[in-house]
Formats: C-alpha cells, sequence, structure tokens
C-alpha cells in the first residue's frame, strides 16, 4: 500500500475515523493493528518479521537493563544487533551476487542453468531494524529506559507513516507521545493535511515527472552524448530530494493526524554550502544515526586527524553499502567521505570540536551543488562503465556551443509547455525551501486570511491531479534500500 495509492487515501480515512472514535486506552491496539495490515498489505510474510524484530529487541533491552556485569551486557547488546545486521547483509548481497552469477552464465563462463531465485528486500526492513537498533544500544548506553509494555515498544517499531522509509524515530522521543493522551486538534489535522499536500505535490509533480526523463537518459546511457546527461543528472539531483523529502512529509503529516510528531527529515539541503552541512541538511534521521551509533564510536573528530579521516571514510563507505552493495554506491559514499576529509583540512578548528563561525561566500552554494550532483551520477547509474561513460562524455562537442545546447535539449524530447512546467515548479520548490531556511512556510502560510489561503490550497490541488503521472502508483525510491 503506497503513500501515492488511491488505496492508501481509503485505508488513511477510515483509519483516522475510527481512531478518533477509539477509546484513548485502547487507541494504542488500534494503531498497531493498523499498521500491521498496512504493512502485511505488501506481504503477509512482511509482518512475520517485523513481529520477530520486535520480539527480539524488546526481550533484550529488558534483558540489558537488568545485566549489571559489562561482559554480559555486550554479549546481550551482540545477540540483538548482530542478527539484524547478518539479515540485512544477507539481503544486500544475496540479491547482487545472484545477478553477477546470472550474468557469467549468459556470457558462457559457466556451465550450468541460471539461478531463478529472487531475494528481494522486504519494504521497510532497513529503517525499522536501524530504529530497533538504535533502540538496543541507548538502552546498553543507558540514555534510554527498557520499556516494560510490549504493545507500547510494538507500536513504536511498527508505526505505519514512519515503517517503509523513516523517518528513523528515537525511543525517548517517540514511546512517551505513544501513552500521552491526545484529544482532536484542529491545528494538528489541519497541519498534517497541509504538509500531506506539499509532500504529494512533490512526489506527484516533480519526482515522478522528472523520472521518465532521468530513466530515459541513464537507462539508455550510450545512447547520449553532451548537456543532456548534465541536464538529467540535475534533475535526478531534484527528483530524488522531492522523492524523499516528499515521502518524509507525507509521512510527517500523516502522523500529525494522530498527534505524534516525528523528526524533521530534510531542511532544504540544496541550500548548503558545504558537503559537511549537507548531511547536516539530507535525511537527517539516518544521518544522525550514523553519527551516533558509528561515527562517534570510532572516535569522531575527537581523534588525530588522520583517524579522524579514516573515521569519516568509514562512515560514508558504511552509508554507501547500506544504500546497496553494488560498487556504484561505495563509490558515491567514499566520495562524500572524501569531500568531508577535504573539508577537515580546511576548517581543522571545526574538526577539533571548537565553535567556528566561517564566512560564507555566494559561490559555495553552486560549487556544493555541482559536486553533490557529481557524486549523484554514481548513485544513479546502473554500472560503474555507465557512469564513467557520462562523466566522460558531459562536455563532449561543447566546442560548438551552439550544437552543443540544441542537441542536448532535443535529446530530452520534452514539449516547450512541459519544459516550462517543470521548471515553474522548480522555482516554486525553491522559494518555498529557501524561506524554509527561517520560518515554518506551511505555519506562517496558515496565518494568513482565509481568501490568501484558500486559493493556494484549491491550485495546489488542482496542480497535483493535473499534472501527476497517470496509471499506476509508481513506488518512492528510497522503498528498494
Amino acid at each position: 500500500m503506497l503513500f501515492n495509492s488511491i488505496s492508501f487515501g481509503i485505508f488513511i480515512v477510515i483509519v483516522y475515523i475510527l481512531y478518533l472514535l477509539v477509546p484513548h486506552r485502547y487507541r494504542w491496539v488500534f494503531l498497531l493493528a493498523a499498521s500491521y495490515l498496512f504493512y502485511m498489505n505488501l506481504h503477509v510474510g512482511y509482518g512475520i518479521l517485523l513481529f520477530l524484530t520486535t520480539a527480539l529487541t524488546y526481550g533484550l533491552a529488558l534483558r540489558l537493563e537488568q545485566t549489571a556485569d559489562v561482559f554480559s551486557k555486550r554479549r546481550c547488546l551482540l545477540a540483538g544487533v548482530l542478527p539484524l545486521v547478518l539479515i540485512l547483509l544477507f539481503y544486500k548481497t544475496a540479491g547482487p551476487a545472484i545477478g553477477r552469477l546470472n550474468a557469467l552464465i549468459d556470457a558462457g563462463r559457466l556451465h550450468m542453468q541460471p539461478v531463478t531465485l529472487k531475494i528481494l528486500l522486504p519494504a521497510g526492513v532497513s529503517f525499522y531494524f536501524f530504529q530497533s537498533m538504535g533502540y538496543l544500544i541507548d538502552v546498553y548506553r543507558g540514555k534510554s529506559k527498557a520499556e516494560r509494555h510490549f504493545g507500547y515498544y510494538a507500536l513504536f517499531v511498527s508505526f505505519f507513516p514512519q515503517l517503509l522509509a523513516g523517518p528513523i524515530g528515537r525511543a525517548d522521543s517517540l514511546l512517551p507521545q505513544y501513552k500521552k493522551e491526545r484529544p482532536f486538534s484542529y491545528a494538528d489535522a489541519s497541519y498534517g493535511l497541509k504538509l500531506m499536500a506539499w509532500g504529494y505535490f512533490k512526489k506527484l509533480v516533480i519526482a515522478d515527472v522528472f523520472a521518465g526523463i532521468v530513466n530515459k537518459v541513464y537507462d539508455n546511457a550510450h545512447a547520449y552524448v553532451g548537456l543532456v546527461f548534465i541536464i538529467a543528472t540535475v534533475m535526478f539531483a531534484i527528483e530524488i530530494y522531492c522523492d524523499f523529502s516528499g515521502y518524509s512529509d507525507i509521512a510527517i503529516g500523516c502522523a500529525k493526524l494522530f498527534g505524534i510528531d516525528l523528526m524533521t527529515n530534510f531542511k532544504s539541503p540544496y541550500f548548503s554550502f558545504s558537503i559537511k552541512e549537507f548531511w547536516s541538511r539530507w535525511h537527517i534521521s539516518l544521518s544522525t544515526w550514523f553519527r551516533d551509533y558509528v561515527y562517534i564510536p570510532l572516535g569522531g573528530n575527537r581523534v588525530p586527524g588522520w583517524r579522524h579521516c579514516l573515521n569519516l571514510m568509514i562512515t560514508f563507505l558504511v552509508s554507501g553499502f547500506w544504500h546497496g552493495s553494488s560498487l556504484t554506491y561505495l563509490i558515491w559514499g567514499g566520495l562524500h567521505g572524501l569531500f568531508q576529509t577535504a573539508e577537515s583540512f580546511l576548517y581543522p578548528k571545526a574538526r577539533r570540536g571548537r565553535a567556528v563561525t566561517h564566512r560564507r561566500h555566494w559561490w559555495q552554494l553552486p560549487v556544493t551543488f555541482t559536486i553533490l550532483c557529481f557524486t549523484w551520477i554514481f548513485f544513479r547509474a546502473n554500472s560503474i562503465q555507465d557512469a564513467l561513460w557520462i562523466i566522460s562524455r558531459l562536455f563532449w562537442d561543447i566546442g560548438r556551443p551552439l550544437r552543443y545546447l540544441q542537441t542536448g535539449i532535443t535529446c530530452l524530447g520534452v514539449s516547450p509547455a512541459a519544459a516550462l512546467g517543470m521548471c515553474l515548479s522548480v522555482v516554486l520548490l525553491a522559494v518555498y525551501d529557501y524561506r524554509s531556511l527561517k520560518l515554518d512556510v506551511i505555519q506562517a502560510f496558515s496565518n494568513q486570511k482565509w481568501f490568501v489561503r484558500w486559493p493556494v490550497y484549491v491550485f495546489l490541488l488542482v496542480v497535483i491531479a493535473l499534472f501527476a503521472p497517470k496509471g499506476v502508483a509508481t513506488e518512492f525510491i528510497y522503498f528498494q534500500f
């Protein structure tokens, strides 16, 4: 059941109405049942894995809290974290390994029948595994207390708005909210619906429209040269941002309907002046997870310079591998680690943890965005060969500017009206994100007079209805991770 499907629209309306009718003491039961129904609608077997993960981490957290011996606590933590890591490693590597085996068979290098076994990563497993592991580590560190109530903990792991792609929550923030009595709030419901509408605009009107062009170019990379690659890469940078931040907005807005505040996952990331700042604004729940549970345990920045650089590289290589075992993802992660390492030498005081305010220059914005787009090539390319082909031909025939420009635009196959619509949607996105740097745009706009607000609401809904791609709902990009 995808957020951008009609079935989810029916589901959320029914669930919300029933939720308001259920007495407070039983609301956690209702939300838990709705969450499992939502997840098992994708595949019945997914619910079993979700329940086993919940039961394992619930029991081990209680054991952790009751154990005083350091070595016993470490063994207990390992008993919870290691199975989840091994399961993730299996799903991340088994599918690609079978694909490479079949490629060798097709090439005639192995005399055997192709392997037809399909290993599919269960939707959302990376996210709720990380959320469960973070909970266990926090209990081990004494940062959080083990939750005694199994039902509340099960809801913490499975809450449907965030289940499939985050934001990855923390127990000390979410568990108290599930227990708190939450009477109906018009302000929360209104804010949640507006945020969901903005998320749908980003997903349906921008991400899905851009995806058609990006897929055409990147899935047939050797058929193109020149400017078309630059345009498609910039479009992918916008596509993946709108796709994932759109999902996060829908998830956060949906949770807001039930009075639950999920953490902000994106803060205008393309208005960053450095790669380090970008990662403080992009997929915040995951980047802070890696910071707290990988980077800091390795020593963070409170170690010698060479060790700090190594910690950065390890953290970002792990992040790349989390996205997939393909070399393209590892190179993408490695490049981000490399650029952050370079920045740590440019700003050594900041690397050592001192509070230093750097003067910002306007040119840092386009330079940072250009670096990000370069790394996105490896993230989106289907293979290393495709990525190298694209990079080597970005400026093909640029010595003839008019032909370079004309060929690039023609290859896109986009009508002037469609191109204008895409440009206007990106301008609207940029204005929203720029204003979001200093204020909550939705809240500020909600304070305007009704005759200012409602025409905009109607316009947004009409645009979504008219320009969103028709047919089967497209999956969100981060569901594959």
